[in-house]
């Protein structure tokens, strides 16, 4: 089985701990093939920015998907991923619509920790657009957002453990998700150290990732396909798929 973790954020230091820990679930039964893109913001952090990264993560995927069962977008707040469902014919796992998945099958509520306050109205819509709302208890954040997103998940470890503190003491959720590519591997380190159960978006993402390839559907009966047409200015292999070709 073959995974590609797409990581549409330009910054390689974020994809080297989510490909570890992505490969650290998936073990000997996939292969996870990272990719980081090339364009676009080192870090995305507002809904605006996800759009064009969103553009860049369909190109990614056109370009790479030979022989790929299945992709993870490897951003919360999963740019392109209903765009992306829609155009190719394998399994597409966004971190955080995978995290909330889970967060719901593993509790009765469940909060979202993250870094920085920008991304707290963003992350939102992520748990709405899921349905699962009335199982959401918010987000919780630092009141500022931090002057680099480098190592934040060490320096602001103390923070997002009594953010913790408060999403389950104060909210009243059972589960917590550590939201951010920043934050990958966070929910393994702070196990026992914060209370709640701690997801990780990530690990979330590569376990439904390859449970749905093994799934195996069948896309021939994908029925909603977008129509044919000609277009100006994308990259060649996503001009082919969206002129019909082989998605």
């Amino acid at each position: 089985m073959r995974i590609l973790l797409i990581n549409p954020n330009m910054t390689e230091a974020m994809t080297v701990p989510m490909t570890r820990v992505a490969r650290a679930v998936a073990g000997q039964d996939a292969e996870i093939v990272p990719l980081t893109a090339t364009m676009g913001f080192p870090y995305i952090a507002s809904r605006a920015e996800a759009q064009i990264a969103g553009a860049n993560v369909l190109d990614m995927i056109a370009e790479n998907r030979s022989e790929a069962d299945a992709v993870i977008i490897a951003a919360f707040g999963d740019p392109g991923l209903i765009a992306a469902r829609e155009v190719f014919d394998l399994p597409i796992i966004g971190m955080a619509e995978a995290a909330v998945l889970t967060a719901a099958m593993l509790g009765e509520r469940f909060s979202i920790v993250t870094f920085s306050p920008h991304m707290a109205r963003w992350y939102t819509d992520c748990v709405h657009q899921t349905g699962l709302a009335a199982r959401f208890t918010g987000v919780r954040c630092p009141d500022e957002a931090p002057a680099s997103v480098d190592n934040v998940a060490e320096a602001l470890r103390g923070d997002l453990i009594d953010l913790t503190k408060a999403a389950t003491a104060l909210d009243g959720a059972d589960v917590v998700i550590l939201g951010g590519a920043p934050l990958a591997g966070l929910a393994t380190e702070l196990a026992g150290k914060a209370p709640g159960l701690l997801i990780d978006p990530i690990a979330a993402a590569t376990a439904q990732a390859m449970s749905l390839a093994r799934l195996a559907p069948d896309y021939r009966q994908r029925v909603g396909r977008p129509e044919a047409k000609a277009s100006s200015g994308l990259g060649q292999a996503l001009t082919d798929i969206i002129a019909g070709g082989q998605a």
